[in-house]
């Protein structure tokens, strides 16, 4: 038995003609950090609220530890929730504001001074300690709202995109920071995010939501290099991935523009049957080195570069084909000036390819 299972969760709004969350399943393993993740109004923290007792189940049932809590109050739940805007008391210290939980908790005092001290050092917040939440950065009030939650020692931390107010270089730090925490107490945590990239670098496994629906579960990598439908692809990865509507035709696919693209034998295989597809590539598997130009000469492409992004260890060059515009991630030595003529390719063995009115993936990268 997993230790959190939810098993068919529904939750309708009422006077909503819709589930803002549909047939959502999902067992979670001890010590998992789990990631939810999707576009505003996806149902990611309305799910997340269910667990925490914060919102009704309007049908399903939701196991933790092996007993059914639907009806089961928040604070009997042992959890701990961190929340986007902090929450902290402006009028306590740091110290007072981590220890307040465990006041009202009944622990003796001895022990909640143990606690805040091993709290305060596991996350670098000893020379704040007697300070008020003014006097902290975003950084160090997220570090106090974390403090608040540690120091339970609940098994299960909730956590509702607990970053989205902090600046990027502040983003990038605290998630390290959590990560590591994550690691150090053993326990279970839920993270909400509408950042993918937080979710990557940060979860053993992602859900992905859309308009309420789980659209697939899986490890960073396996949603990054095998996904489900077309919204996965898309919605995992920076750049976001290049699709393309494209015809069949016999061993090759054709784009809008006339270009044409050469297919192996075992993706025609499997594409039997349509006359029309889309196809998908992500940005770093679009060649311009003469190994690979050499390689795939038989499907070259040209395309004239309209703008580059310089990102320091490797750059973007964006360019109009077959009907969109195309972008392409390249090494920091590989740099192309805005209207410079390019020759290209696609990695054949890296094509996706989706069904056009159901967007469910027919071929999956080899």
């Amino acid at each position: 038995m997993s230790f959190i299972e939810l098993k068919n969760i529904n939750k309708k709004y009422k006077g909503n003609e819709k589930n803002s969350v549909t047939d959502f399943n999902l067992n979670i393993e001890e010590k998992e950090f789990i990631a939810f993740v999707g576009p505003s109004g996806c149902g990611k923290s309305t799910t997340l609220r269910m667990i925490a007792g914060f919102e009704d189940i309007t049908s399903g049932d939701l196991v933790i530890g092996g007993q059914r809590m639907n009806e089961t109050a928040p604070a009997e739940r042992g959890i701990s929730m961190v929340f986007q805007n902090y929450a902290l008391y402006p009028h306590m210290t740091v110290e007072k504001n981590i220890s307040y939980g465990l006041k009202n908790m009944k622990v003796p005092a001895e022990e909640i001074k143990k606690k805040v001290d091993w709290a305060v050092d596991i996350l670098g917040l000893t020379e704040y300690r007697y300070c008020k939440p003014k006097n902290l950065s975003g950084g160090q009030r997220q570090r106090v709202a974390l403090g608040r939650a540690i120091v339970k020692n609940q098994k299960l931390f909730l956590m509702d995109e607990p970053l989205s107010n902090l600046d990027a270089k502040l983003r990038v730090s605290m998630r390290n920071e959590i990560s590591q925490l994550h690691r150090k107490l053993g326990s279970t945590t839920i993270y909400v995010t509408h950042d993918q990239v937080e979710a990557m670098t940060m979860a053993d496994r992602i859900v992905i939501m859309k308009d309420g629906v789980i659209q697939q579960v899986g490890k960073p990598m396996e949603l990054y290099e095998h996904p489900d439908n077309k919204f996965v692809a898309g919605f995992i990865g920076s750049p976001q991935m290049n699709f393309y509507d494209v015809r069949v035709d016999g061993n090759c696919i054709i784009f809008t523009d006339g270009s044409r693209q050469k297919l192996s034998d075992s993706v025609i295989d499997k594409l039997k049957g349509y006359d029309s597809v889309i196809m998908g590539i992500r940005g770093e598997d679009l060649k311009f080195d003469e190994q690979n130009l050499g390689l795939f000469a038989d499907s070259l492409h040209k395309a004239a570069i309209n703008n580059t992004e310089i990102m320091g260890n490797e750059n973007n060059l964006y360019f109009e084909f077959g009907g969109i515009t195309s972008v392409a991630r390249v090494s920091k030595y590989e740099v192309s000036q805005i209207g410079d003529q390019v020759d290209f390719v696609f990695m054949p063995h890296k094509m996706h390819f989706f069904d056009k009115n159901t967007e469910k993936t027919i071929v999956s990268a080899q």
